[in-house]
């Protein structure tokens, strides 16, 4: 059943890679966020998921990533080569990081996460002369040489999609390897995983490394794609948020559970934000609460009540 999701997943993220063909620039744009939101709910997945720690430092990523890419495409680098940098740049970070923050476990670890957004911007901020601080930092305009809106939307799409679908392989691959194993014993007991030769410390630094790596390559691309970023915006706490809720949304500790909750939940942000302008906070808040609270194992327990449905007949 789990390998029969998994090939849906990737046969549905193909078929979504061809929306330039037939989309409008609203569509891509959309798309484009979804990807985005898609990389950071699956990336999460890693450590939230597999590994049972609760971390908000998706905000700390994403902003570490568009800042340290979109700095470097301002000296001259490809994007592509930025992104790459960006991305190594914060799974060796993370995996130093992770060291020293791992060791602490529930709410301690989960505000210790949340924290290191919250450090990054003020360092952000401070660094002026390489960053902008609060000014911004305005990102060159000539990353693809498109000069259509749609072929620079289409362009940004692919990309996005691209880095999403890489995401997904990997952290598929992660899942059924050694590594994947030694993270489900530590969910389920990090006592018993160490007495059974798993080095926690390790396996931990690792799932936290990368769940960030994707992300922030991703941020690398959020920079490149809108020409100018700040501190307020790319350290949003919304972005620390959002990736466990569309995890949850989707279902904890699947990887196409996480892009399924990823696209639900931008659809559901898109069509509240519409209709519902004024109480876009409390509404989109409600319905995610509603939906959680009938689905306790997210959209993935849908596929799987179907294929118990057809066992019994069967």
């Amino acid at each position: 059943m789990k390998q029969r999701i998994y090939y849906g997943a990737v046969v549905l993220l193909v078929v979504f890679g061809c929306l330039p063909l037939f989309g409008s620039s609203y569509a891509l744009r959309i798309g484009t966020f979804a990807c985005m939101y898609a990389i950071m709910s699956v990336s999460w997945t890693v450590i939230g998921g597999f590994t049972g720690y609760p971390s908000f430092a998706t905000a700390a990523f994403f902003g570490f990533g568009a800042y340290c890419g979109g700095v470097l495409i301002t000296k001259g680098w490809p994007w592509f080569a930025a992104a790459g940098a960006a991305g190594a740049a914060a799974f060796a970070s993370a995996l130093v990081l992770g060291i020293v923050l791992l060791r602490l476990r529930g709410h301690y670890f989960a505000i210790a996460s949340l924290a290191v957004a919250e450090v990054l911007r003020e360092l952000t901020n401070s660094a002026t002369e390489l960053t902008g601080g609060g000014m911004g930092l305005n990102i060159p305009v000539s990353v693809t040489s498109s000069s259509s809106i749609m072929g620079e939307a289409s362009f940004f799409f692919w990309a996005m999609w691209a880095l999403l679908l890489s995401t997904f392989i990997a952290v598929r691959v992660i899942q059924e390897s050694k590594l994947g194993f030694g993270l489900a014993c530590i969910k389920q007991n990090e006592s018993a995983a160490d007495m059974i030769g798993v080095n926690a410390t390790v396996y931990k630094s690792l799932a936290f490394a990368f769940s960030g790596v994707f992300v922030a390559m991703a941020g690398t691309l959020y920079a490149a794609w809108v020409h100018y970023i700040e501190p307020p915006d790319v350290f949003d706490i919304l972005f620390a948020v959002k990736p466990i809720v569309m995890a949850l949304l989707g279902g904890l500790g699947s990887p196409a559970g996480a892009v399924l909750g990823a696209f639900v939940f931008l659809g559901i942000e898109e069509t509240v934000w519409r209709n519902y302008l004024q109480i876009h906070s409390g509404v989109l808040g409600l319905m995610v609460v509603v939906l959680l609270l009938f689905l306790p194992d997210g959209m993935m327990s849908i596929s799987k009540r179907l294929g118990r449905i057809g066992e019994r007949r069967g």
